[in-house]
């Protein structure tokens, strides 16, 4: 059973910073895209981060460049999401997602955590 369980999310100041981290288990996911998505109340699921299995390409949503920095640990088959100079409006739900073998960074993603709540206070 392939499971992917989120950690690292909590209430934060704007400005500030945190780091979510996503082990996954169940499989190996280290020749496989990760990423991470987020839903705010009221709206859609969105499209925030992916790395590519060689981690070596990353996209990013454009409301996030330059503030949030995915990376992942084939080892740990883990990803992780840091997020600096957080603003209110990044405060959602944050799912990590793994996609198929050899897949693009951007997706498609096939396999789903139960997310963590991110709010950041004004």
């Amino acid at each position: 059973q392939v499971e992917l369980v989120e950690s690292g999310g909590g209430l934060v100041q704007a400005g500030g910073s945190l780091r979510v981290s996503c082990p996954a288990s169940g499989r190996t996911f280290s020749r496989s895209p990760m990423g991470w998505f987020r839903q705010a109340p009221g709206k859609e699921r969105e499209f925030v981060a992916g790395v590519h299995w060689t981690g070596i390409t990353t996209v990013y949503t454009d409301s996030v460049k330059g503030r949030f920095t995915i990376s992942r640990d084939n080892a740990r088959n883990t990803v992780y999401l840091q997020m600096n100079s957080l603003k209110p409006e990044d405060s959602a739900v944050y799912y990590c997602a793994a996609g198929r073998p050899y897949g693009a960074a951007s997706g498609p993603y096939d396999y789903w955590g139960q997310g963590t709540q991110v709010t950041v206070s004004s």
